[in-house]
């Protein structure tokens, strides 16, 4: 097995459906993948913007990317080849392997999310599924007014900042790594085929 094969650039799995390709591109990421990455980015914005000064649009916010997260969630069993978490999430080791790999400057291209990159994605979803769950929280009976579970909300918001951060540092050195321009593949769906 290649590296390559063995950090998730494989074939997609049997009774996959066909994906609609060009010559020079195939396409990657679905309407779901997405729409659900950029109306995330534009909700977490928002949620960041209006913090406690306008409380019903930030729960308002915040409700929709819980439910966002649930949905992408469901979408990583059932969705599209690489939308699939069996596509992308890899064990420790491997992921390790890749980054070491990505550091030296070795690290094979992958046409869906590279190992790093699916670990990201983990870290990403838990992160907001975690800081939604304890808004939700603050809005019962039992947790109103918590001073202890508002740290936490507000702490793992900003422990998100820092992972985007990485993630947005990752993508822009994937792309540069491998000359192709993963941001506008999360607007098209589609990446160069090889």
């Amino acid at each position: 097995m290649t590296t390559a094969e063995s950090v998730g650039a494989g074939a997609a799995p049997p009774g996959a459906a066909a994906v609609p390709e060009t010559s020079e591109t195939v396409r990657v990421w679905d309407p779901f993948v997405r729409v659900f990455h950029w109306s995330l980015v534009g909700l977490i914005a928002v949620t960041f913007v209006t913090g406690d000064r306008f409380e019903r649009m930030h729960i308002a916010a915040g409700s929709t990317i819980g439910v966002l997260v649930a949905l992408r969630l469901l979408w990583g069993f059932v969705g599209s080849h690489h939308a699939r978490f069996d596509d992308f999430v890899r064990g420790p080791r491997t992921t390790v392997a890749y980054a070491r790999a990505a550091l030296l400057g070795r690290a094979p291209r992958c046409l869906g999310h590279n190992p790093v990159g699916g670990a990201m994605i983990v870290a990403l979803l838990a992160t907001i599924a975690a800081i939604s769950i304890s808004g939700v929280l603050m809005t019962t009976d039992a947790f109103w007014g918590s001073q202890w579970l508002e740290d936490v909300h507000e702490a793992l918001a900003y422990a998100l900042l820092g992972l985007v951060a990485l993630h947005v540092a990752g993508v822009l050195a994937s792309s540069f790594a491998h000359g192709e321009n993963l941001v506008r593949a999360m607007v098209t769906g589609r990446k160069r085929r090889s």
